[in-house]
C-alpha cells in the first residue's frame, strides 16, 4: 500500500473514494492482486495485534449465486462486481497468538521477553472474555480492516461499496464457517465502476466533535 500511497496524495485517495454500487461486469481483478490487497490492508491495527479479521472473497459465478440470496437489496454490486468480498471476526483469534508473536521474535521485531509476558496476559485473558466481548473486539477489529482494505482497494484504482444489508445469521453457515466462531461484520463489493457513485455529504467537525 505504502508504495502505491508515495505516488498518490492520501486526501485525494480518501476524498476520492465513493460508494460504488453498479460495476463492469466484464472486468475481473487477479487473484495475485487482491491477495496483495488483503495484505496490505492487514496492517490494520487490533487489539494486541490478534488480526481476527477473516475474509471469504466470492468471485466465480457459482459463489456469487451461492450469495445472491443472501445479499437482500445487494443483488446489483454482486452481480456486477469483480468479487464480493465477506469479512468476518474470528472470536478465537488468540490460537494465533503463539505464531504471530514467536514470528516478531525471529523477524527480530520484538524481545522475547517481550513475548513471553505479551503471551502470558493474552492466553490467561482472551479466552476467558465473555462471547458477546470477543465478537465486539473481533468485529472492531475486523472494521478497521475492512476500512483500510476500501483506502488501499482505492490506491490500486478500484471502487468499493461497503454493505451490511445482508442475512447475518445465514453468511457463515453459507460458506462452511462455524457459526459460533466467525462473527460477520461486513461485505465490500471491489471492481470498476460502469456507473460514478454520488458524491455525499459529511457533517463538518463541529457537529461530531465536543471539546472538553
Amino acid at each position: 500500500m505504502f508504495n502505491h500511497i508515495q505516488n498518490n496524495d492520501f486526501a485525494n485517495i480518501v476524498m476520492g473514494r465513493r460508494s460504488v454500487r453498479n460495476y463492469d461486469e466484464n472486468f475481473k481483478i487477479s487473484k495475485e492482486e487482491m491477495s496483495e490487497m488483503i495484505s496490505e490492508a492487514s496492517l490494520a491495527p487490533s487489539s494486541a495485534n490478534m488480526q481476527p479479521w477473516r475474509v471469504i472473497v466470492v468471485d466465480t459465478p457459482e459463489g456469487k449465486e451461492k450469495l445472491r440470496p443472501l445479499v437482500r437489496f445487494n443483488t446489483l454490486q454482486n452481480d456486477t462486481s469483480s468479487a464480493m468480498l465477506l469479512i468476518f471476526g474470528d472470536t478465537q483469534s488468540y490460537l494465533y497468538a503463539e505464531e504471530i508473536y514467536n514470528t516478531a521474535v525471529e523477524q527480530g521485531k520484538m524481545p522475547a521477553e517481550v513475548r513471553d509476558r505479551q503471551l502470558e496476559t493474552i492466553l490467561s485473558m482472551f479466552p476467558t472474555l465473555s462471547k458477546e466481548m470477543k465478537v465486539e473486539i473481533a468485529k472492531v477489529d475486523s472494521s478497521l480492516f475492512a476500512m483500510q482494505f476500501m483506502l488501499v482497494a482505492r490506491a490500486h484504482g478500484y471502487d468499493t461499496n461497503p454493505m451490511a444489508g445482508f442475512e447475518v445469521d445465514q453468511l457463515a453457515k453459507a460458506f462452511d464457517l462455524d457459526e459460533e466462531r466467525y462473527a460477520p461484520v461486513m461485505m465490500i463489493s471491489i471492481g470498476k465502476a460502469k456507473e460514478d457513485g454520488h458524491e455525499s455529504v459529511r457533517l463538518g467537525s463541529d457537529k461530531i466533535t465536543f471539546w472538553r
